[in-house]
């Protein structure tokens, strides 16, 4: 099913509940969706739209960071509530172990040696991790086996 389809089956669920939060993070993928529709780029494909969610998930946790640095967890709670519900159109994220094994096997296919070889590193390994790894994640776990 295509990803504005189920999430407007979502959204009526969620009107039906009365569920805000829920209600709000998916009035923000229809957004953003017929937002790339509009712009010219078209139908999105299935790897678009995972990157279009992640972008609204990871604007959504800078969001409630900032908020937790500044004390205000009364606004960065919402923020939080709406990345869980954002994420259930993900696919399933890889463990830091997972992730692991594939930064140390692509280490060893390229001949990474040092900190040098960390841009062609993160260039494959976040081909091979689209969708199931943040971005984050993955260059802490580069700089430690690279470092």
């Amino acid at each position: 099913m295509p990803l504005q389809d189920e999430v407007t089956e979502q959204m009526k669920l969620a009107m039906k509940a009365k569920d805000s939060v829920a209600l709000e993070s998916l009035r923000a993928i229809k957004s953003a969706l017929l937002l790339a529709k509009t712009s010219g780029e078209g139908e999105l494909s299935e790897e678009g739209e995972v990157q279009l969610v992640q972008k609204l998930v990871k604007q959504r946790k800078d969001s409630a960071a900032i908020f937790s640095q500044q004390g205000r967890e009364d606004l960065a709670a919402p923020e939080l509530a709406q990345v869980k519900v954002l994420e259930r159109f993900l696919p399933e994220q890889l463990g830091e172990d997972a992730i692991k094994k594939v930064v140390v096997d692509t280490i060893g296919e390229v001949g990474a040696s040092g900190m040098k070889d960390m841009g062609k590193v993160m260039g494959i390994v976040s081909k091979k991790l689209a969708g199931r790894a943040d971005g984050k994640t993955i260059a802490a776990i580069v700089k430690t086996s690279l470092g």
